[in-house]
């Protein structure tokens, strides 16, 4: 049903933000970006425009200014309850103002408050952030700026900004958004693919070190804008060191040098090459009403839980002999396959698939932390690691105290997570991947989950990496401390960063190394990094940022973790010093602008506009509204809130919100859309057994594009059983017809391999000659590992 009730201005005009301009520098693996929004107040009174937007959860914000009226007006970084006081008091005697501030919950979403604008005027406002790229599993650079601000689900009695922030009336963004990239490495710069059109990409230079990019014109802000960005030879460990402000307080971060360390640890192989054949396997799967929305805005986009059933079906079919596992289904309930985890056999696997086939978002809202705590009041199994795989939307409303309880249990287990659709909270998938020792990974618009996933099985499946520490060799005048919490989890090929503050005096030719040691299967191993002290020019004051960012947001861990009121006030005193000092926002602080050149107050009654972001698709859910009289020169002020969950953010002083409902238009007729074949490769997976082979039968012929006689005719003599000529069948059609989808079936491909070796007296060269011929590839026996 489409909603009729989209917020409009008085004379039923678009919201007053008129457009969104990005320039994004990348600078290797670290981007800069700044964004500008352009208001225009079109109406008659005076208005204040509320932009409720989300954020990648490891940025660091570190300026914010507006400029009205050829007035150029720098944010500062104070308190949040003193930035709120002075941007009220602004307001309501009508001078202009401007707040930005972050969630008190969840460090992805931020409210950006543009007060008094008057009749006709137009605003510019701009804010700059820091943040580091992520490595996806085909070694591409991964940059997100987030456009879906999807509502997060709230448990009874807790608050959400975003219940604040409204769904863009029939999905339509009434602002558009250009984007530049300009893009450096040292590497060579390969290729840049998107999500979203893009004009050519074009290098600056001959060496590829440098290139520019640019979002295609015409394109609406109504989904997350991805980039892609390939490299040559680029996860290289390296070290960046920054020189600290000379205007900066003595001893202070800013004043000091910043380093940033990049190791990408290699094992050896043969240890990657002894993956576990144990462990205990939790599946945590959401099953809520918004896992039923498409993946991304495309009309034919697969559902997110057909995505999931999907993905859970190759995983149970990858599961070594011998483990233990469990399924469980959570929303405003959760329920569990079995009482406990069960070992997995072909009796536990088949009656698992069934009820995978049956799962459906019909579980309400997303309460996760029931279910969570539930499983961790399960002991765990000796000999038997546990290993949770978290698969949800991300739309979740207590964001902290759901890490907070994945670091409590950190010891007992590792935690995957898997971010599903436009809008997933970056703070909740990356938080509990990191606080659980895990990775986390997003699937995004056309992104198969099952790569991703199984990427992640691979690193649930290494040996643990144990005893890591890091080892120092610097000149006797230099210390080093750190700004990042100890590496607690190391995966082959990711990489690992660490931030530390530099005191002392050295010659800028001068030269260290640090030393990054671990156990990992009984192996001492030892990755060395060398670098001199020589400052990087052109990372600015990047690497400041980054670091204070990184150490505010373990002070504030720390902060949560406290019993004591005055332990919890000094940390949060330190975290707000530093949050000042640097420059850089946190949940305890916000910026503040106030125009206090403009010599009249703005007269009329302030009339206030919530911004709307682009939302997937929910189901009609009841609507709020308010109205509350607060002073304001020339008037009352009018507030007008239109957002989307059962609870809104308020502030101590506003009354409470009452619940009214919105009137829904009828919506179109829905147009029937054929249902898309099952992919062979996925049914072909679903008819393996338990111990890697597979049965000779109908349906495994009608895979292979056969019959099942003609395949039972063309069995050699000293094949001993059908299901070892179906086994081999298999593996060869997969080899021969979907080597490029190897990282998915590679797994199950492995246990049939070990399953084949089993039979003694087997030709396996005649047998694959044979197989071959009859489906009409060529695959040696090498290639399988027979």
């Amino acid at each position: 049903m489409e909603r009729t009730c989209g917020l409009l201005t008085l004379k039923n005009e678009p919201v007053p933000l008129k457009s969104v301009s990005v320039e994004l520098s990348v600078q290797g693996f670290v981007a800069d970006v700044s964004s500008t929004l352009q208001y225009e107040n079109q109406e008659s009174s005076p208005v204040e425009a509320v932009f409720v937007f989300p954020m990648e959860s490891d940025s660091a914000v570190y300026r914010f200014q507006a400029q009205i009226g050829g007035v150029l007006i720098e944010a500062e970084v104070r308190e949040k309850q003193e930035a709120r006081d002075e941007y009220d008091d602004a307001v309501s005697s009508g001078q202009q103002a401007f707040l930005l501030e972050e969630s008190d919950e969840s460090s992805d979403v931020f409210r950006l408050s543009v007060g008094s604008l008057p009749p006709g005027q137009s605003a510019s406002v701009s804010l700059s952030y820091v943040t580091e790229l992520a490595v996806q599993e085909d070694g591409a650079l991964r940059f997100c700026l987030p456009g879906v601000l999807n509502p997060r689900y709230t448990p009874a009695g807790g608050m959400s900004m975003t219940a604040s922030a409204p769904a863009a009336p029939g999905g339509f963004v009434p602002y558009s958004l250009s984007l530049s990239a300009n893009i450096r490495s040292p590497s060579g710069i390969d290729t840049v693919q998107s999500n979203c059109p893009l004009d050519p990409l074009e290098h600056l230079t001959e060496d590829k070190t440098e290139a520019k990019v640019n979002l295609s014109p015409g394109h609406k802000f109504d989904r997350d804008v991805e980039l892609l960005v390939y490299y040559k030879n680029a996860h290289q460990p390296t070290t960046i060191l920054e020189a600290g402000l000379p205007s900066a307080t003595p001893g202070s971060l800013m004043a000091d040098a910043v380093a940033m360390l990049s190791f990408y640890p290699e094992f050896p192989v043969a240890v990657l090459s002894s993956l576990s054949s144990c462990g205990e396997f939790i599946f945590l799967v959401d099953r809520s009403g918004s896992m039923d929305c498409p993946m991304s805005t495309g009309t034919r986009e697969m559902q997110r839980i057909k995505s999931a059933r999907d993905t859970l079906l190759l995983l149970l079919k990858s599961l070594p002999l011998g483990c233990y596992f469990n399924i469980y289904g959570f929303g405003s309930t959760f329920e569990s396959f079995f009482p406990d985890s069960v070992e997995y056999t072909q009796e536990t696997m088949d009656s698992a698939v069934e009820k995978v086939k049956t799962m459906e978002a019909d579980l309400g809202g997303t309460e996760i932390l029931e279910p969570l705590k539930e499983i961790y009041r399960k002991p765990c199994r000796d000999g038997h690691p546990r290993q949770l795989f978290v698969f949800t939307d991300g739309e979740v409303g207590n964001t902290k105290e759901v890490t907070d309880l994945v670091k409590i249990n950190a010891l007992s287990h590792r935690c995957f997570t898997f971010g599903i659709g436009e809008g997933a909270s970056s703070s909740l998938i990356k938080g509990m991947a990191r606080e659980g020792s895990g990775h986390p990974q997003f699937i995004t618009g056309t992104d198969r989950m099952q790569p991703k996933v199984m990427q992640s099985l691979r690193f649930a499946l290494q040996p643990a990496v144990h005893d890591i520490s890091v080892k120092w060799d610097l000149p006797p005048a230099v210390n080093v401390s750190p700004l990042s919490p100890p590496l607690k989890v190391l995966f082959q090929g990711q990489r690992a960063l660490l931030y530390v503050q530099l005191t002392g005096q050295c010659d800028s030719g001068a030269a260290g190394s640090v030393n990054l040691q671990y156990t990992l299967s009984d192996t001492s191993v030892k990755n060395e990094l060398k670098f001199n002290f020589k400052p990087d020019k052109d990372s600015g004051l990047t690497i400041h940022r980054l670091g204070a960012r990184t150490l505010i947001r373990s002070l504030e861990g720390e902060e949560r973790e406290k019993e004591e009121d005055e332990e919890r006030k000094a940390l949060k005193k330190k975290a707000i010093e530093l949050s000042t000092q640097s420059g850089v926002s946190c949940s305890h602080t916000a910026f503040i602008g106030v125009n206090k050149d403009s010599k009249e107050p703005v007269q009329g009654p302030l009339q206030r506009r919530n911004i709307p972001r682009a939302r997937m698709g929910f189901r009609a859910m009841p609507q709020m509204a308010m109205c509350a009289p607060l002073c304001s020169a020339g008037g009352f002020r009018v507030i007008q809130q239109i957002p989307m969950m059962l609870t809104c953010l308020s502030r101590a002083d506003e009354p409470p919100i009452p619940k009214v409902f919105c009137a829904m238009a009828p919506s179109a007729p829905a147009k029937e859309v054929a249902e898309p074949e099952e992919d062979p490769m996925l049914q072909l997976i679903s008819l393996q057994r338990a111990n890697g082979s597979w049965d000779l039968d109908q349906k495994l012929a009608s895979v292979l594009g056969k019959t099942e006689e003609e395949i039972a005719s063309k069995m050699p003599g000293e094949v001993p059983n059908n299901e070892l000529w179906a086994t081999v069948l298999a593996l060869l059609w997969l080899y021969g017809f979907k080597l490029d989808s190897k990282d998915e079936w590679q797994f199950l491909s492995m246990k049939a391999v070990s399953w084949i070796k089993g039979h003694k007296g087997l030709s396996v060269t005649q047998c694959m000659q044979v197989g071959n011929t009859l489906l009409g590839c060529q695959v040696e026996p090498q290639t399988l590992g027979l």
